[in-house]
């Protein structure tokens, strides 16, 4: 379950980041109970959570094409370093108590910015730091488990420090917490790549990005299902104030417990990935994820008991990240080497950069209908996404086979996605 840790830049990645994701988990929290707060608005915590990831929409396959092109190593290092400064700029604000709701509006544009770069090149730069391919997604499910330890930890701190000390204090650690993964970047022993004297234009390799993420069927299915979870169920972690002051009646702490169950259903999620010893199977897991993570959301609207609420949430979070990660290994195994930064780009459009157009939805929906009833419509459309990805199975199978024989990929990657479609076959070896 551990191996991708013997690669020492990825176990370094792993230290850093995961004190860093604390502190990440431990703003977003904050940040949301701060706007409800002030603006007792669901409209503006949609708009609020629009303006930090919309620029993610925008800008991610620009980035694609810098992380194909660049050294992101460096890359990453400027971002982290611009995310400490956003960070410290947004508790200076509050601490000092002269924060206004178009500040808010505004860093989180930046920071949106910011991670539209950072988040394609971190999954491209993966791969980068394992030098035994065979171990990338378990280094996936890693990083997955990595991230819902913090999404277990942070919002539960999160909340506690809410209620004693003010969201201020949450915003100023998590500014501290982004020196570990800037120590741990600047720790590696990353190998040169050979430096190109010329680049081709930015957008003639931004259109061969496209129509290579679009004519590659399975890559494209992938990218859909997880853009229309992404556009309407993801949006309910930006009601959940509403949930936990108005729907379930408790305060900052328990929102935060809410929060941090996601956590614990997404850490379990990534562990039962990690122990996973192939790929083998994925593409099943793919609608399977998506119909629990739907079905929780339904069960969820019509919660009103705290307890309850927070199992739903356990299984929402398993739902959620064994759908993600399960995407992000096939993406990752089938990908071109030369395409790899533009296709996780889209990779990052699909799941976090649909997410802003769905919040801003959500919250003026919430606004008319109220906040159960958005998350019940969201959460009854991504079943129905699940049903006809698993109807597309056996279509699948005819596309995936070509893709893998021309990549020279393992067959496991095609029998994941065919494994419900037919029966299993004796593996034959790859053409050379």
């Amino acid at each position: 379950m551990l191996r991708a840790l013997r690669h020492r830049n990825f176990r370094l990645f792993v230290y850093g980041q995961s004190i860093s994701l604390i502190g990440t988990w431990m703003q977003r929290v904050a940040l949301g109970w701060l706007v409800y707060r002030v603006t007792d608005s669901a409209l503006l915590l949609g708009v609020v959570a629009f303006s930090g990831q919309f620029p993610t929409f925008l800008l991610a396959s620009v980035a694609g094409v810098l992380a194909d092109r660049s050294n992101r190593h460096r890359i990453l290092l400027v971002t982290q370093t611009l995310a400490l400064l956003q960070a410290l700029l947004l508790a200076f604000l509050v601490l000092t108590q002269v924060v206004q709701v178009w500040q808010l509006i505004a860093l989180s544009i930046l920071l949106g910015a910011i991670n539209a770069f950072d988040m394609p090149t971190r999954q491209a730069f993966l791969v980068e730091m394992i030098q035994d391919r065979k171990d990338l997604g378990n280094a996936i499910a890693l990083s997955s488990s990595m991230v819902n330890v913090a999404r277990l930890l942070g919002p539960s701190l999160a909340g506690v420090l809410v209620a004693s000390l003010g969201e201020g204090i949450c915003f100023l650690l998590n500014a501290v917490s982004y020196l570990a993964v800037i120590a741990s970047l600047l720790a590696m022993r990353i190998a040169r790549a050979a430096a190109r004297s010329e680049h081709p234009p930015v957008l003639p390799q931004l259109i061969e990005g496209f129509r290579y993420a679009w004519t590659a069927v399975p890559i494209r299915a992938i990218l859909l299902m997880l853009s229309l979870v992404s556009l309407v169920g993801m949006p309910y972690t930006v009601l959940m104030p509403v949930f936990a002051r108005d729907v379930l009646g408790v305060g900052p702490d328990g929102f935060g417990y809410l929060m941090g169950c996601v956590g614990v259903g997404a850490l379990a999620g990534a562990l039962y990935l990690a122990s996973r010893r192939s790929v083998l199977g994925l593409g099943r897991l793919l609608p399977l994820a998506a119909a629990l993570f739907g079905l929780s959301l339904v069960v969820l609207s019509f919660s009103r008991a705290l307890p309850l609420s927070m199992l739903l949430m356990s299984l929402t979070g398993f739902g959620q990240i064994v759908l993600m990660a399960s995407g992000n290994t096939l993406l990752q195994t089938i990908v071109d080497e030369d395409k790899r930064g533009r296709v996780m780009s889209f990779y990052t459009m699909s799941f976090f950069g649909m997410t802003p157009l769905g919040s801003l939805l959500a919250g003026t929906l919430a606004e008319r209908i109220g906040a159960p009833w958005t998350v019940l419509i969201g959460a009854t459309v991504c079943i129905a996404g699940a049903a006809a990805f698993s109807l597309a199975l056996p279509r699948l199978r005819a596309q995936v086979r070509p893709i893998y024989m021309r990549q020279g990929i393992l067959p496991e990657i095609a029998a994941g996605l065919q494994e419900a479609t037919e029966p299993s076959l004796p593996e034959k070896e790859p053409e050379r």
